[in-house]
């Protein structure tokens, strides 16, 4: 697409530069979701979101991702990241100083080995960071971790910053799980979603239940719920929960 080794977004299809452009607004958006919810400190943490391109379109598989170390007060649209699969930075418009997420690795091995993934989410909110510190899942003793997670929020293998083994962590821990969310050992908590604003909300509600046990606990013993009826929560708010549209109506 150029003489450099990187694809060149310009030179890419329009639908596709528009795209981009759609998904960097929605990154740089979400991250503030981050702040409101109070699951960041300073620079820390990251959304991302699979860039959806139409089959048969002439371009590579791409993600948005937040820059490294840069303040959520200055993040916007324009300075959001935009990465191959492989986790390389193409040429997207923005200074080569602007480099994506120190997470961006692990980001990019979800989304290579989970096509159904959309979005990835990383904090160290921190009573889910707590969990994460003492290796220990999040047991699913109250209704709304059966309706969001289906069960408990599972604790991830620890792994170092820097390739993708926080990646295969991940995929590891939530291939074949109902929950979107794992706490990776002595680092703190990713979540996936069908896309960035899906991921964000699982966030919110991974710390949200994080919080709630570990108060329950310190109460004293907690109750399990049974597995069956974990089910029956998982099914209505995953199928019933909500509004739908009605069969051949918007």
């Amino acid at each position: 697409m150029s003489g450099t080794s990187r694809p060149v977004l310009a030179q890419m299809p329009a639908a596709v530069q528009a795209e981009v452009a759609a998904t960097r607004e929605r990154v740089a958006r979400l991250h503030a979701e981050l702040v409101r919810y109070e699951l960041v400190i300073w620079t820390a943490g990251n959304v991302s979101e699979r860039v959806r391109i139409e089959s048969g379109t002439d371009a590579p598989e791409l993600f948005v991702i937040k820059p490294s170390g840069v303040s959520y007060d200055e993040l916007a649209p324009e300075s959001m990241v935009v990465c191959t699969l492989d986790g390389t930075k193409i040429d997207d418009g923005t200074p080569d100083r602007l480099t994506p997420s120190s997470d961006t690795a692990a980001h990019a091995y979800v989304y290579r080995h989970m096509a159904e993934v959309g979005g990835v989410v990383h904090t160290h909110s921190t009573y889910a960071t707590a969990w994460a510190a003492r290796n220990e899942p999040i047991p699913c003793v109250i209704t709304m971790m059966g309706d969001e997670f289906g069960g408990e929020i599972p604790i991830g293998p620890f792994a170092l910053i820097g390739d993708d083994s926080i990646g295969q962590g991940i995929v590891e821990t939530l291939r074949g799980s109902r929950s979107r969310a794992v706490l990776m050992a002595n680092h703190g908590p990713f979540t996936i979603g069908s896309d960035a604003k899906d991921a964000v909300k699982a966030a919110v509600m991974c710390e949200d239940v994080a919080r709630t046990v570990h108060i329950a606990q310190q109460l004293g013993g907690v109750v399990p719920i049974a597995p069956e009826h974990i089910d029956s929560l998982f099914d209505r708010y995953q199928n019933v929960y909500g509004q739908h549209a009605e069969d051949g109506k918007d």
